[in-house]
C-alpha cells in the first residue's frame, strides 16, 4: 500500500473516531483527535477542541442529546495537509414548546486536517448544513413553530437552530448551507489550506 492510501485510511479513521468517541462520551480518547490549535465550528458552539469537549460534557450532564451518523468521505491531500468532506447526519432530541422532539439535520463535515508526526489531527471542523426537519416523539402532536424564530436561520439548519434556541443556546446565524456565499467562501478557504497552509 502506498503512502497516499495509508494517509487516506488514517484520515478516514480520524473522522470516524471523532464521531464514535464523542457520542460515546469517551472524552480521553476524543481529546486525541484534535490538533493543539484545533477549532470546532457548530451551530451552538465555536471555539477550541478542549473548550468543545468541556461544553459538550456540561451539556451531557444537563441531558442534552446530540448524536452523529456518518456516510461517505472524500479526501483531498496536499503533503501534510488535507481536506476531508464526510456526509453526516446530526440527530438532536429535546423539548420544543413542551413537546419532546427529534431534529435530524443532514449535511457534511468539512474538515481541515494536518499531519503531525505520523498522526492526522483536526485543525478545523466546519459543518455544512444542507437540510433538516423536526418531528415530535409523541404521536398525535401538532407543532406550531414560531415563524419569527425559524426565519432567523438559514434553511439548512433552521429546525435544529429552533430546538437549540429553545433550550437556551445562542445559535450562529450564518453557517454554510448547500449553496451560497458562505459555502463558496469555505471552499476557497479549503483551497488556500491545501495550497499554502493558510487558515
Amino acid at each position: 500500500m502506498n503512502q497516499t492510501m495509508i494517509d487516506r485510511l488514517a484520515i478516514r479513521d480520524a473522522v470516524e473516531n471523532w464521531a464514535i468517541w464523542r457520542d460515546a462520551g469517551d472524552w480521553e480518547r476524543f481529546a486525541t483527535v484534535w490538533h493543539p490549535e484545533g477549532v470546532m465550528m457548530a451551530t451552538w458552539f465555536q471555539g477550541t477542541g478542549p473548550e468543545f469537549i468541556r461544553v459538550t460534557r456540561e451539556g451531557w450532564a444537563r441531558g442534552v442529546s446530540i448524536l452523529h451518523f456518518l456516510g461517505g468521505t472524500s479526501i483531498d491531500l496536499a503533503g501534510s495537509r488535507a481536506i476531508a468532506q464526510t456526509k453526516m447526519t446530526i440527530s438532536q432530541r429535546g423539548d420544543v414548546d413542551g413537546h419532546r422532539c427529534d431534529v435530524v439535520c443532514t449535511g457534511r463535515f468539512y474538515d481541515f486536517y494536518e499531519k503531525v508526526g505520523e498522526r492526522w489531527l483536526l485543525r478545523l471542523r466546519q459543518p455544512i448544513y444542507e437540510k433538516d426537519r423536526v418531528d415530535p416523539v409523541e404521536t398525535g402532536v401538532r407543532l406550531d413553530l414560531d415563524p419569527e424564530i425559524l426565519g432567523l436561520f438559514p434553511e439548512g439548519y433552521r429546525h435544529l437552530a429552533y430546538l437549540q434556541t429553545k433550550i437556551g443556546y445562542k445559535v450562529k446565524r450564518d453557517m454554510p448551507g448547500i449553496t451560497g456565499p458562505a459555502v463558496e467562501a469555505l471552499y476557497e478557504r479549503g483551497r488556500r489550506w491545501l495550497e499554502s497552509g493558510s487558515l
